[in-house]
C-alpha cells in the first residue's frame, strides 16, 4: 500500500469495553493476513485495523489502494474474539480508523 499520512491517537486500555461491539477487518485473499498499521516505523509494534461498518472498510481500500482493493476482503469479528484473534496473530493492539478517506486512526494498546 502507498504510504499515507495518519493522524494518530492513542488511548490505552479501552478493548475491554469493546465486547459488545462488531466490528470489520480487512484480509488478504492470497496468504490470509489482516491489514495492519505500524504508526512508528522505529518501533516493532503492529496494530490490526478495525472498522465500525463494512462499507468503512471498502472505502478505506478504494481511497488508498484501489488498485488492491480486489485482493481483500472483509470479515466482521464481535468483541468478545478480539483478544483471542490479537494474540493467535501478535498484534500489540487494534487501530480503530474513525475516518477512512483521511485516515484518522485510534490506536489502542492490548493489555
Amino acid at each position: 500500500m502507498p504510504d499515507a499520512q495518519f493522524e494518530v491517537t492513542y488511548n490505552f486500555h479501552k478493548i475491554d469495553k469493546m465486547l459488545s461491539q462488531v466490528f470489520y477487518l480487512l484480509r488478504s485473499r492470497s496468504d490470509g493476513k489482516y491489514l495492519s498499521a505500524n504508526p512508528n516505523p522505529d518501533a516493532a509494534v503492529s496494530f490490526l485495523l478495525m472498522f465500525r461498518e463494512d462499507y468503512e472498510a471498502l472505502s478505506y481500500l478504494n481511497a488508498h489502494a484501489g488498485d488492491m482493493a480486489d485482493r481483500f476482503g472483509v470479515e466482521s469479528i464481535s468483541g468478545s474474539q478480539l483478544k483471542s484473534l490479537l494474540q493467535r496473530w501478535g498484534f500489540n493492539g487494534v487501530g480503530i480508523v474513525q475516518d477512512p478517506l483521511v485516515p484518522n486512526i485510534e490506536f489502542l494498546t492490548a493489555t
